[in-house]
Protein backbone atom coordinates (compact mmCIF):
# COMPACT_ATOMS: atom_id res chain seq x y z
CA UNK A 1 0.00 0.00 0.00
CA UNK A 2 2.84 2.12 -0.43
CA UNK A 3 2.04 3.17 -3.79
CA UNK A 4 -1.27 4.67 -2.61
CA UNK A 5 0.03 6.88 0.09
CA UNK A 6 2.51 8.02 -2.80
CA UNK A 7 -0.04 8.66 -4.79
CA UNK A 8 -2.59 9.99 -2.34
CA UNK A 9 0.46 12.93 -1.44
CA UNK A 10 1.20 13.54 -5.02
CA UNK A 11 -2.38 14.65 -5.81
CA UNK A 12 -2.38 16.62 -2.62
CA UNK A 13 0.91 18.51 -3.84
CA UNK A 14 -0.91 19.09 -7.11
CA UNK A 15 -3.85 20.92 -5.29
CA UNK A 16 -1.71 22.90 -3.52
CA UNK A 17 0.46 24.07 -6.37
CA UNK A 18 -2.38 24.57 -7.99
CA UNK A 19 -3.75 26.96 -5.59
CA UNK A 20 -0.30 28.62 -5.07
CA UNK A 21 -0.64 29.51 -8.88
CA UNK A 22 -3.58 30.71 -8.61
CA UNK A 23 -2.26 32.84 -5.86
CA UNK A 24 0.83 33.91 -7.42
CA UNK A 25 -0.90 34.95 -10.89
CA UNK A 26 -2.09 37.49 -8.76
CA UNK A 27 0.49 39.09 -6.80
CA UNK A 28 2.72 42.11 -7.83
CA UNK A 29 6.08 40.71 -7.44
CA UNK A 30 5.72 38.18 -9.51
CA UNK A 31 7.18 38.72 -13.23
CA UNK A 32 4.44 39.55 -15.59
CA UNK A 33 5.30 36.82 -18.23
CA UNK A 34 4.99 34.40 -15.18
CA UNK A 35 1.63 35.62 -13.78
CA UNK A 36 0.71 34.61 -17.37
CA UNK A 37 1.75 30.97 -17.39
CA UNK A 38 0.59 30.68 -13.90
CA UNK A 39 -2.56 32.15 -14.83
CA UNK A 40 -3.03 30.12 -18.01
CA UNK A 41 -1.92 26.58 -15.91
CA UNK A 42 -4.15 27.13 -12.84
CA UNK A 43 -6.91 28.09 -15.54
CA UNK A 44 -6.57 25.07 -17.42
CA UNK A 45 -6.28 22.54 -14.06
CA UNK A 46 -9.05 24.13 -12.41
CA UNK A 47 -11.36 24.71 -15.38
CA UNK A 48 -14.35 21.91 -16.08
CA UNK A 49 -13.42 21.86 -19.75
CA UNK A 50 -10.54 19.02 -21.02
CA UNK A 51 -7.98 19.42 -23.52
CA UNK A 52 -9.04 15.79 -24.73
CA UNK A 53 -12.26 14.47 -23.38
CA UNK A 54 -12.08 11.83 -20.49
CA UNK A 55 -14.26 9.29 -22.39
CA UNK A 56 -11.98 9.04 -24.85
CA UNK A 57 -9.77 5.56 -23.97
CA UNK A 58 -5.82 6.16 -22.20
CA UNK A 59 -5.81 9.69 -24.14
CA UNK A 60 -8.49 11.20 -22.09
CA UNK A 61 -6.86 11.21 -19.32
CA UNK A 62 -3.03 12.32 -20.41
CA UNK A 63 -4.14 16.22 -19.91
CA UNK A 64 -4.73 15.25 -16.35
CA UNK A 65 -1.64 12.80 -15.36
CA UNK A 66 0.97 14.78 -17.96
CA UNK A 67 0.31 18.13 -19.23
CA UNK A 68 -1.09 19.63 -16.08
CA UNK A 69 1.76 18.33 -13.65
CA UNK A 70 4.48 19.33 -16.02
CA UNK A 71 2.45 22.91 -17.04
CA UNK A 72 3.17 23.45 -13.05
CA UNK A 73 6.41 21.85 -12.90
CA UNK A 74 7.36 24.57 -15.27
CA UNK A 75 5.64 27.45 -13.80
CA UNK A 76 7.18 26.85 -10.48
CA UNK A 77 10.63 26.34 -11.37
CA UNK A 78 9.94 29.97 -13.33
CA UNK A 79 9.07 31.92 -9.39
CA UNK A 80 11.70 32.49 -6.74
CA UNK A 81 11.25 29.53 -4.05
CA UNK A 82 10.95 31.92 -1.35
CA UNK A 83 7.45 33.40 -2.99
CA UNK A 84 6.87 29.91 -4.23
CA UNK A 85 6.87 28.47 -0.33
CA UNK A 86 4.90 31.50 0.76
CA UNK A 87 2.37 30.72 -2.13
CA UNK A 88 2.12 26.81 -0.92
CA UNK A 89 1.88 28.18 2.74
CA UNK A 90 -1.08 30.69 1.63
CA UNK A 91 -2.95 28.16 -0.46
CA UNK A 92 -3.12 25.79 2.06
CA UNK A 93 -4.86 28.26 4.31
CA UNK A 94 -7.11 29.20 2.07
CA UNK A 95 -9.83 27.13 0.42
CA UNK A 96 -10.36 26.10 -3.35
CA UNK A 97 -9.81 29.17 -5.47
CA UNK A 98 -12.71 30.46 -6.91
CA UNK A 99 -12.98 32.97 -9.71
CA UNK A 100 -16.62 35.09 -10.92
CA UNK A 101 -14.69 36.23 -13.90
CA UNK A 102 -13.34 32.33 -14.94
CA UNK A 103 -16.69 31.23 -14.36
CA UNK A 104 -18.37 33.76 -16.97
CA UNK A 105 -15.56 32.97 -19.30
CA UNK A 106 -16.00 29.09 -19.35
CA UNK A 107 -19.79 29.62 -19.49
CA UNK A 108 -19.50 31.94 -22.49
CA UNK A 109 -17.13 29.71 -24.09
CA UNK A 110 -19.71 26.51 -23.97
CA UNK A 111 -22.54 29.25 -24.71
CA UNK A 112 -20.92 29.97 -28.13
CA UNK A 113 -19.98 26.19 -28.73
CA UNK A 114 -23.81 24.99 -27.62
CA UNK A 115 -24.80 27.49 -30.23
CA UNK A 116 -22.59 27.07 -33.35
CA UNK A 117 -22.96 23.27 -32.78
CA UNK A 118 -19.89 21.35 -32.34
CA UNK A 119 -20.98 18.73 -35.53
CA UNK A 120 -18.68 20.59 -38.06
CA UNK A 121 -20.20 23.91 -37.79
CA UNK A 122 -24.00 22.46 -39.43
CA UNK A 123 -25.77 25.14 -36.95
CA UNK A 124 -26.67 21.93 -34.72
CA UNK A 125 -25.75 21.31 -31.16
CA UNK A 126 -24.36 18.33 -29.72
CA UNK A 127 -27.81 16.82 -29.06
CA UNK A 128 -29.00 17.54 -31.85
CA UNK A 129 -26.75 15.84 -34.28
CA UNK A 130 -27.75 13.66 -36.99
CA UNK A 131 -28.15 10.03 -36.91
CA UNK A 132 -27.98 7.69 -40.15
CA UNK A 133 -28.68 4.29 -39.57
CA UNK A 134 -29.54 1.14 -41.91
CA UNK A 135 -33.09 -0.54 -41.76
CA UNK A 136 -33.42 -4.28 -42.90
CA UNK A 137 -34.27 -2.59 -46.63
CA UNK A 138 -31.09 -1.63 -46.64
CA UNK A 139 -32.11 1.69 -47.07
CA UNK A 140 -30.73 5.00 -45.08
CA UNK A 141 -33.04 6.34 -41.92
CA UNK A 142 -32.25 9.76 -40.51
CA UNK A 143 -32.96 10.74 -37.19
CA UNK A 144 -32.89 14.02 -35.85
Amino acid sequence: MKWLDIAKSWARSIKRDVAALWIAARDPRVPMHVKISAAAVAAFALSPIDLIPDFVPILGYLDDLLIVPLGIALVVRMIDPALMAEFRFEALSRGRPVSRAGLIIVVMIFGHWRQSGSSGGSGRGPTEARCVQWNDARTVVTYL
